[in-house]
């Protein structure tokens, strides 16, 4: 078998450089998997992903063989196309972390009937959360689920790690929560998950463009626009900071207002990514980077595997049934276009009741 695979690559240096890659897959070995990628979501998660990546490991998920070039990983569905693996058969079907590409060679390990952890040499080593694979079970879940899983549930399982680390910590005794770019999908799942479990006050630090929305989606108690945040904020309520953007001016802002009464500032990811810089002397606390398998592996060693997807899940199904309200879902279908489609993302052009979902294997 001689098949051609098709990668969306970044330049690790430069991530308004991209290009795709063909390259071929030959007979697929005993124990490994073929998987055919059906359709990944594409939002400003993923661009933390590539922000981060040399920080955090990201880029060694799916190598690219090159250097300077990497693969930006993704969430989506992916069919079994071809299995040297007894337990895994044509036509399954999975959910996972891929990258942005037409099929990915997987070697399954730890298969049981709800799916397989991805034990090629490469991830060995790597955070078992974006290892494991799910397999769906067929008629379980209809075409539009599906998409909004890939776009929300990634996200929203980071906004409840957030969420339950702050509940944990008693939320620094603050009293109030800012969280910075709150019109993106996770702060808006944490915002979602605040209210919900009544932390504090919810804030949400944003664009002006952006106010409206973020001021009437139903999961902040109010919008406040950068630069603001002086007149509109007050400097003695204990504060906890969550900042999903990386702007280092929006950062310096709120350290800067609060000093001392910002009683913990947690980074998360950067949709501002250009403005990120690292290891910058603020008043009050150090900024903390949250890295969501550490709390992952936390709660499972406290409510087991089966208690901690019981939980996400529960909390998950309320949280989806409040998106239809508000997301509107795009699809690609042409993959020589995903250059654009990413560097609208990447740019943040792009409203943010709307997501991106491209389907790399349909013509």
């Amino acid at each position: 078998m001689q098949l051609t695979v098709r990668d969306f690559e970044v330049s690790r240096s430069n991530m308004r450089e991209h290009r795709l890659v063909d390259s071929t897959i030959g007979d697929v070995q005993r124990g490994q998997v073929l998987l055919q990628i059906d359709h990944f979501a594409l939002t400003s998660n993923n661009i933390t992903y590539g922000a981060f990546g040399e920080v955090m490991g990201y880029w060694k998920f799916f190598p690219s063989g090159r250097d300077t070039w990497g693969r930006i990983p993704v969430w989506g569905y992916a069919d079994v196309l071809v299995s040297g693996v007894e337990g895994i058969v044509r036509g399954e079907r999975f959910y996972g972390y891929f990258p942005m590409s037409t099929h990915l060679l997987v070697t399954p390990g730890n298969v049981t009937a709800d799916g397989f952890v991805d034990v090629a040499a490469h991830r060995v080593g790597l955070p078992a959360v974006y290892n494991d694979y799910a397999k769906v079970a067929a008629g379980s879940s209809s075409p539009e689920a599906e998409e909004r899983n890939a776009v929300l549930r990634p996200l929203f399982t980071t906004s409840f790690l957030i969420d339950d680390f702050l509940g944990m910590n008693d939320l620094f005794a603050a009293t109030s929560i800012v969280v910075a770019s709150a019109s993106s999908k996770t702060a808006l799942a944490l915002g979602f998950m605040l209210s919900a479990n009544e932390r504090g006050e919810v804030i949400g630090l944003t664009s002006a463009g952006n106010a409206e929305f973020v001021g009437t989606v139903g999961y902040y108690d109010r919008a406040v626009i950068y630069g603001s945040v002086a007149e509109h904020l007050d400097a003695t309520r204990p504060t906890v900071l969550v900042d999903m953007g990386g702007d280092a001016d929006v950062l310096a802002e709120v350290h800067e207002f609060f000093g001392d009464n910002l009683r913990h500032s947690c980074q998360v990811g950067a949709t501002h990514w250009e403005n990120v810089t690292f290891g910058v002397d603020l008043p009050g606390p150090k900024p903390q980077m949250f890295f969501a398998p550490t709390q992952v592996e936390q709660r499972v060693a406290d409510w087991g595997a089966a208690g901690f997807r019981d939980r996400v899940g529960a909390a998950w199904h309320s949280f989806e049934a409040s998106v239809a309200a508000w997301l509107h879902i795009r699809e690609h279908t042409d993959f020589d276009a995903i250059g654009a489609v990413y560097t609208a993302v990447l740019e943040g052009r792009m409203r943010p009741n709307e997501a991106h979902v491209v389907m790399p294997n349909h013509r």
